[in-house]
């Protein structure tokens, strides 16, 4: 016997199950019949699974990642999704298990983690061409005008200041690659974004997708010819401020821009153009936009902090770390850019 063996049983932070064994879980739990192909599409804050079925049809499984933030918000998810594909808005719908649920519990490495299969959907993402961006911008006004009705469970999250700004603030803080001097630049300028944002009275809220940058959704031609965009990976949505949700676009701009020339972009005056296709947005809701594509960094910050214990503390070093810190200061100045 190795006298150096431990008895202690490791801790297990994160796991990567074979496509095979998903294939396997799905074709015992759903009414899918034979599975024919499986495959691992990516790994990141979930670990999503194409699934090929022996009739031809194919699927995308999904398994939830632990996050610190807690338990997966499937229940509300799918039941939100499942109201809009009976609204005819254009996502990637839940499938059913051979019971009725929406979703199943699998027991992992680490602890139990959510399973989901949803619709695959065909087609590519808008990228840079204005017409599918401007479609993409009409899809997100058809998703909040059909789920203003929505009454089914409800979200574990809201997004909004606390979820989004200060809760990624306090994952932030403790990485060991920042110094004093770059906690009191990230603290100070969340209480200045959130300050601002506090001072704009009457925000209006809606059922937010919560990650719609343009890798969310997938374009294809309707009947008439019309560009037609369809949207997945809704596991960051819930209710939260409309402004937030229209900033997800301009940050993901900001991030690969030239900040003097956002204001004169052609792509956000079409995502912006074709919003107001199909939905107003008030003036205020329209001013806060800018302030929220700041929020939009902490969280994404705040999402990277919580898995240093599986991506380690070097996927966040310091120089990366400031340059965001210098970045969004910059951002301050930034008001909406309008048409």
């Amino acid at each position: 016997m190795n006298p150096h063996h431990s008895k202690t049983p490791a801790r297990v932070v994160y796991s990567t199950l074979a496509a095979e064994t998903i294939a396997q879980t799905v074709e015992a739990a759903y009414p899918v019949g034979r599975i024919a192909a499986w495959s691992l599409l990516r790994r990141g804050f979930n670990d999503v699974y194409e699934l090929r079925l022996g009739d031809g049809r194919r699927c995308v499984a999904r398994l939830s990642g632990l996050r610190r933030r807690g338990d997966a918000n499937v229940d509300y998810e799918t039941s939100l999704l499942l109201h809009l594909k009976a609204a005819d808005a254009r996502v990637a719908a839940p499938w059913r298990t051979s019971d009725g649920a929406t979703w199943i519990a699998l027991q992992t490495a680490e602890g139990e983690r959510t399973l989901a299969v949803f619709d695959f959907l065909d087609g590519e993402p808008p990228g840079d061409n204005l017409v599918d961006v401007q479609a993409t911008g009409l899809g997100l006004a058809r998703l909040h005008a059909a789920a203003q009705d929505y009454r089914g469970p409800a979200s574990r999250y809201t997004l909004e200041l606390p979820h989004l700004l200060q809760r990624s603030l306090a994952a932030l803080l403790p990485l060991p690659t920042l110094d004093d001097a770059m906690r009191r630049q990230f603290a100070s300028l969340a209480d200045r974004v959130a300050l601002r944002i506090d001072d704009m009275r009457g925000l209006q809220h809606v059922h937010c997708h919560g990650d719609v940058h343009g890798g969310n959704n997938v374009m294809t031609d309707g009947p008439d010819g019309t560009r037609l965009a369809s949207f997945f990976d809704f596991d960051d949505g819930g209710p939260g401020f409309l402004a937030y949700d229209l900033a997800v676009y301009l940050w993901n701009m900001l991030l690969a821009t030239p900040f003097a020339d956002i204001g004169t972009n052609a792509r956000w005056k079409h995502f912006l153009k074709g919003y107001l296709q199909g939905r107003e947005i008030p003036e205020a809701d329209f001013q806060a936009i800018a302030p929220f594509a700041i929020v939009r960094q902490f969280w994404l910050m705040g999402e990277f902090a919580d898995r240093v214990d599986q991506w380690g503390t070097q996927s966040m070093p310091r120089a990366w770390l400031q340059r965001q810190a210098n970045a969004m200061q910059s951002w301050e100045s930034l008001a909406t850019p309008g048409l």
